[in-house]
């Protein structure tokens, strides 16, 4: 099932599905110029005799040809998770009530943009983020294509609008594609395959592999990775989209294709959904596609470590002691907690390497934050209060939360080791997710404002929400574009 946002002219000939919004005061002010006018009478008449039924959406039929569906636009459309939600339920509403492929949406700025003109648009991000399926290796497909004929007299805005929304989304499937692959399919060795095809938009791709790693001594990331038949790397995608010199933002993701453990292997059960164990990169290459194709006047970089963590004969083993890009020493106690490892040599690369602006990691690291925050806000660690602040307002207006939890020197006693510099879990107990933060906050040498986003409980559904219908969510997307577009542009 997929959508197709176009601009044709009403054909009352044949059979439509017109769309109308009205204010909370139910008022109908588009029939005036709309090609339907003709039925301004019929269709109030309507509205009256049911206006107290409507709760979201009012459906009737006006004639043999004519069906008619009501959106009440409430004051809430100032808020943009709002309208996203709303576009969402449409979404829904249209795929149960039997509509037909073509929709004619009439819109106009007085009744339901009044005082939001971005309205529309994140109404129709919302019908395109629902509309999302994963049925890639499905025989029987869904090829229904629902088409939105927009009329209105604000189009112009609608159209000018409409390649950045599809850029977002855009970017939005390719991280839910990413994270929905099966573990055979997207491996380390596939998955650098696919970003670089992300050269054609205009990004600079540069790939280190397992002998470029080994060279730059990138021993964290490559023991995780050293179990597996398939190649340790990591990639970097650049954006100049800036004619200025300042410094890059900086966005980094762990990439573990598939998560066995290692030799600490996990338990069977559930263990399938560690096909997602590369969520954080795979929100960093949608970032990255997105800003590329709605040409983003900023410098940005995206830099992904990308291994498979397997339990072979040749696999790291629980005390085993790696010596990180950075030159700290790390005692590996447990090789299921191989993430932080990964993202170690990749966060101190990007500082070194790039001298960001910012750094923002995402990566599903510890399963404790789902038992802090559930499923509703990604644990927010950070150095810097600004950039905390500017990432917790962009949440908000996306409804991709975060919740600030604490950093504090007195925690780094749970990850001292007495054989190297650090250990790499907290065999205390407690703590889980700030220990694992504190740990990665070590990597980051020069002070530079740094952000870690532990979306584990945010990053895949099983049962889907308002505007996910289950699997990969694609969490992080759209709060770090809002985040750069609100701040950095």
């Amino acid at each position: 099932m997929s959508i197709k946002i176009q601009n044709k002219s009403l054909n009352l000939k044949k059979q439509n599905n017109i769309v109308l919004f009205v204010n909370s005061n139910y008022e109908l002010k588009e029939l005036n110029n709309s090609p339907i006018s003709r039925y301004t009478v019929s269709i109030k008449e309507m509205l009256n005799l049911n206006k107290k039924k409507i709760k979201d959406f009012l459906s009737f039929d006006l004639s043999a040809q004519i069906k008619i569906t009501i959106i009440k636009i409430t004051k809430d459309q100032k808020i943009q998770n709002n309208n996203d939600k709303l576009g969402a339920k449409f979404f829904e509403f249209i795929k149960t009530n039997s509509f037909q492929n073509n929709i004619f949406i009439d819109v106009n700025l007085k009744t339901c943009c009044k005082s939001n003109s971005n309205f529309f648009n994140e109404f129709l991000s919302g019908i395109l983020i629902k509309s999302y399926d994963f049925d890639n290796y499905k025989t029987k497909k869904n090829n229904k294509i629902f088409q939105f004929d927009i009329h209105g007299n604000f189009k112009t805005s609608i159209i000018k609008n409409n390649d950045k929304l599809k850029s977002i989304i855009d970017g939005i499937n390719l991280t839910k594609d990413l994270v929905s692959e099966p573990g055979n399919i997207l491996h380390p060795d596939e998955y650098v395959n696919r970003i670089k095809k992300l050269k054609s938009l205009g990004l600079r791709i540069t790939i280190l592999d397992k002998k470029k790693l080994k060279q730059l001594g990138m021993n964290a990331l490559l023991g995780v990775g050293q179990g597996s038949i398939r190649g340790s790397y990591l990639a970097i995608m650049e954006w100049k989209g800036s004619t200025s010199q300042k410094k890059p933002l900086a966005f980094v993701g762990k990439g573990v294709c598939f998560d066995t453990g290692g030799i600490s292997l996990k338990p069977a059960k559930f263990m399938e959904d560690m096909t997602y164990d590369m969520a954080g990169s795979a929100v960093v290459v949608g970032l990255m596609k997105s800003l590329a194709l709605r040409k983003a006047k900023v410098n940005a970089v995206g830099v992904v470590g990308l291994v498979e963590n397997m339990p072979d004969g040749n696999a790291q083993r629980p005390g085993d002691i790696v010596k990180s890009y950075s030159g700290k020493t790390i005692e590996v106690l447990n090789t299921d907690a191989e993430g932080r490892l990964v993202l170690a040599d990749a966060l101190t690369y990007t500082e070194k390497k790039y001298k960001p602006k910012f750094i923002v990691d995402l990566a599903t690291l510890t399963g404790a934050i789902i038992v802090s925050l559930g499923s509703e806000y990604a644990g927010l660690f950070s150095n810097d209060d600004k950039l905390s602040d500017q990432l917790f307002k962009a949440g908000i207006k996306v409804d991709e939360k975060v919740w600030r939890m604490p950093l504090n020197d007195n925690y780094d006693k749970l990850i001292n080791s007495k054989k190297a510099d650090m250990q790499n879990i907290n065999y205390v107990g407690g703590a889980g997710s700030t220990t694992a933060a504190q740990f990665l906050q070590r990597f980051i040498l020069n002070k530079t404002p740094w952000a870690h986003l532990d979306i584990a409980g945010m990053a895949f559904s099983k049962y889907g929400g308002a505007l996910n219908s289950g699997g990969a969510t694609g969490y992080g997307v759209r709060l770090l574009n809002q985040l750069i577009e609100d701040n950095y542009e």
